[in-house]
């Protein structure tokens, strides 16, 4: 696997460790959705799940996409050791780094939304 402008900035690794943000954030949003409806909470403060149904969608995407979210915005990618970054050499790849980056943003903030609406909406 190598570095695509716009399409593939991370390695194995780095995948295997957005799947696991992807698996912490979707145990918090259970965690917290199953202890918003069980509890004697305001039907308004299941919109509390939205910021783990974030960390899910985020770690979720990017895995997908195998795509660092935060590397495509400072212009690096990494395909060897944890934490070991390369720059973009290309202004041009860089642009197109940045425009997947808030691509993936905006996917994860969309994805986070519709989870917090769907358990806001549940008629427990």
């Amino acid at each position: 696997m190598d570095y695509i402008a716009g399409s593939c900035n991370i390695g194995k690794g780095e995948i295997r460790r957005r799947q696991l943000v992807a698996l912490i954030g979707l145990v918090l949003t259970i965690i917290t959705t199953f202890g918003l409806i069980t509890s004697d909470s305001a039907k308004s403060a299941r919109f509390g799940v939205f910021m783990p149904a974030l960390i899910f969608s985020i770690g979720f995407i990017q895995s997908r996409r195998k795509f660092c979210l935060a590397y495509g915005l400072m212009g690096t990618f990494n395909f060897g050791s944890l934490g070991k970054l390369s720059r973009v050499a290309s202004a041009e790849d860089r642009k197109r780094d940045r425009r997947t980056a808030i691509s993936i943003l905006l996917q994860a903030l969309s994805l986070a939304l519709t989870i917090t609406l769907i358990i806001y909406l549940l008629p427990l």
